[in-house]
């Protein structure tokens, strides 16, 4: 009986890991939440997460695997504004979406592009589940308040 029950879970544990994962469905970002309502979604880009930002305001991480410099130039052409260099080693991009006021928000209301692929390095790592993927360039929006 012993015997029978090791050989059962040996077989489900074999099982497990030669099982097939599923990917995470992709999302894009349209339509995910209405405070994203008029900020320029860079084509392709999938939604990662969002996070509490504080004071009612909500950071929203997207990924793609198209190089900085093009996602920088989407953004340059959308807001008709080079932006500013927040860094330049690893390169990083902030265009403003509205005022910061500091009495009523955490984060100046932006959107933020990140260069994960700089040095060389294989990129910024999601996992979702069981799901790993790497992305070139990292997009973070911060919406203005409605």
């Amino acid at each position: 009986m012993a015997c029978a029950l090791v050989s059962t879970l040996a077989g489900v544990r074999a099982a497990e890991q030669t099982a097939p994962v599923t990917p995470a469905p992709v999302q894009t970002a349209p339509a995910l939440d209405p405070r994203l309502a008029g900020v320029p979604m860079f084509p392709g880009a999938e939604f990662l997460t969002s996070y509490d930002a504080g004071r009612d305001q909500r950071q929203f991480l997207f990924g793609t695997n198209t190089p900085y410099a093009e996602v920088v130039a989407y953004y340059k052409a959308q807001f008709k504004s080079s932006g500013r260099e927040l860094f330049r080693t690893p390169p990083m991009q902030q265009f403003d979406l509205a005022r910061f006021m500091e009495s009523t928000m955490a984060y100046q209301p932006s959107v933020v592009v990140k260069d994960y692929a700089w040095m060389d390095s294989p990129g910024y790592l999601h996992v979702s589940g069981t799901t790993e993927k790497r992305y070139k360039t990292i997009i973070q929006i911060v919406p203005a308040a409605k």
